[in-house]
């Protein structure tokens, strides 16, 4: 029994969505970059079930990429909240004017 491409195609819609609400509304910054991160695990979803779909794997190779990205984004903006929250005492990002002296 094989499942159909738009059980996965939805899954992956409704994670891309789900993450797209959690950068939109959520005000705190770690919580944005694990909505940013849900995003792009919705992405690699899409982009297996495709591969599977036309049995290439050029699509599971894309995927290795983009969770290269993720993790060196991870680092970089954990980091930069790091110094943000040691800085300034929060990470509400309404509340940052980094730019403003």
């Amino acid at each position: 029994m094989e499942i159909p491409i738009s059980y996965y195609l939805i899954l992956s819609s409704a994670l891309f969505a789900i993450g797209t609400v959690g950068v939109l509304i959520r005000r705190n910054a770690i919580i944005i970059f694990m909505s940013i991160e849900m995003m792009l695990n919705a992405v690699n979803l899409s982009l297996v079930a495709f591969s599977d779909l036309h049995r290439s794997i050029d699509g599971q190779m894309l995927v290795f990429f983009v969770m290269v990205v993720a993790a060196a984004e991870v680092a970089v903006g954990l980091a930069l909240i790091y110094v943000i929250f040691r800085n300034k005492g929060n990470v509400y990002v309404d509340e940052l004017n980094i730019m403003k002296w």
